[in-house]
């Protein structure tokens, strides 16, 4: 491959990322919006479209059941929070989702080379585990808010987050990249 055409490969795979994410980011944010009555409310949008609602609930429930099997007894007290029974609580505004990361994997995945299939599965895993990685954070917040200590590392909970979200991100985007490579002549998909 050419230099000219190793650049224009490369610029259209970054105009196809930053589209996707755009798209996704954005279009995430416009739904948020659209489904709730404060903003530019659609009633169609907030019954069929509020993804963001599904996942905040998914994370909730999630959070509760974990923090139960570790012995701690939890509650769901509205749509936004999940506390100890007779405790303290967390609430999961929109920037506890994880839209952002979710959405740069989504971007890298589909931007890049491979089967629809195989894309598929990509994005599917990467969120997943995106969605594991917050349901422990949220977890470990929620215990060490109401045991009054402080988050592993001593890192503010979003930050924890982030940290271990990029962290597999990059591991699954080097993996993701491998998957596309030769070997012994034969290309994996």
């Amino acid at each position: 491959m050419t230099p000219t055409n190793h650049s224009r490969n490369l610029l259209i795979y970054l105009l196809k990322f930053l589209a996707i994410f755009a798209i996704t980011y954005y279009g995430t944010l416009a739904i948020e919006g659209l489904a709730t009555p404060e903003n530019l409310y659609s009633p169609f949008v907030q019954h069929y479209l509020d993804y963001p609602s599904w996942l905040r609930s998914s994370l909730l429930h999630a959070t509760k059941w974990v923090v139960g099997l570790l012995g701690h007894d939890a509650m769901i007290p509205d749509n936004f929070h999940v506390k100890f029974v007779g405790g303290r609580g967390v609430q999961l505004i929109y920037a506890c989702l994880g839209v952002g990361v979710s959405c740069f994997w989504l971007a890298f995945v589909v931007a890049n080379k491979g089967t629809w299939l195989k894309k598929m599965y990509w994005v599917l895993g990467g969120i997943l585990a995106i969605w594991i990685i917050n349901v422990t954070r949220i977890s470990l917040f929620l215990i060490s808010v109401n045991n009054n200590t402080k988050m592993p590392l001593g890192m503010d909970n979003h930050d924890f987050f982030d940290v271990l979200a990029y962290i597999a991100i990059f591991g699954l985007m080097f993996l993701y990249d491998r998957s596309g490579r030769k070997v012994d002549g034969v290309k994996n998909v």
